[in-house]
């Protein structure tokens, strides 16, 4: 069945999309908080068609991360049991229960632990909203949040971004190739990702 080649020759359509620059920084925005589909979908077609200017929407789509993830901590913080009901109905609460029970662990040692933890968590495949929200339900310091939010995702943006400046085309012929076996492999990471986070909460 393919999935993700569908996907892919959407988002190429949303590239070309003359407000494609504002778009990538929406759907960044968007999905730091609740939408399902990460940015680098867009991110990585957007680098294809110019590659010179990877680096820039890389930029845009760390800075609109950045502010789904202070909008998501804030939700966190002051609306979680509001919007309980809608995490339920979309299946969410488990993988968002489980953040929250490790990100609380993390806060027993340290506010830096948590930094680390959430570093490695924005460069993980695991959404990022799970760890914006469970970062303002537990309330983890302004400071080490979004220091780990800014490396951990920027990571993810820029070397997406210098991947395809310096594969260029081949990057291309490959991604098209690849991109069922890639989007699996990125949905089998994520479930694992969920699994260790579990199984590192049930330790704990």
């Amino acid at each position: 069945m393919k999935l993700f080649a569908p996907l892919y020759e959407r988002a190429l359509v949303w590239a070309r999309h003359p407000r494609a620059q504002s778009l990538l920084v929406g759907l960044s925005f968007i999905e730091a908080i609740i939408f399902p589909v990460m940015p680098e979908v867009m991110l990585a077609p957007m680098c294809l068609s110019q590659p010179r200017r990877g680096f820039w929407f890389a930029a845009l789509s760390l800075a609109g991360s950045m502010a789904g993830a202070v909008v998501g901590y804030l939700l966190g913080h002051y609306a979680f049991e509001l919007v309980k009901p809608l995490f339920e109905t979309l299946g969410w609460m488990d993988a968002i229960n489980q953040g929250i029970q490790t990100v609380q662990t993390k806060m027993q040692e340290s506010p830096w632990s948590v930094f680390w933890f959430l570093v490695l968590g924005g460069f993980a495949p695991i959404p990022m909203k799970v760890f914006t929200w469970a970062s303002g339900v537990v309330g983890v310091p302004w400071l080490p949040y979004l220091a780990s939010m800014a490396i951990g995702r920027g990571k993810r943006v820029f070397l997406i971004a210098l991947a395809i400046r310096l594969g260029g085309e081949r990057a291309e012929r490959a991604l098209h190739r690849y991109i069922e076996p890639i989007g699996w492999a990125a949905l089998g990471l994520i479930v694992i990702g969920i699994v260790y986070v579990v199984f590192r909460a049930h330790a704990a």
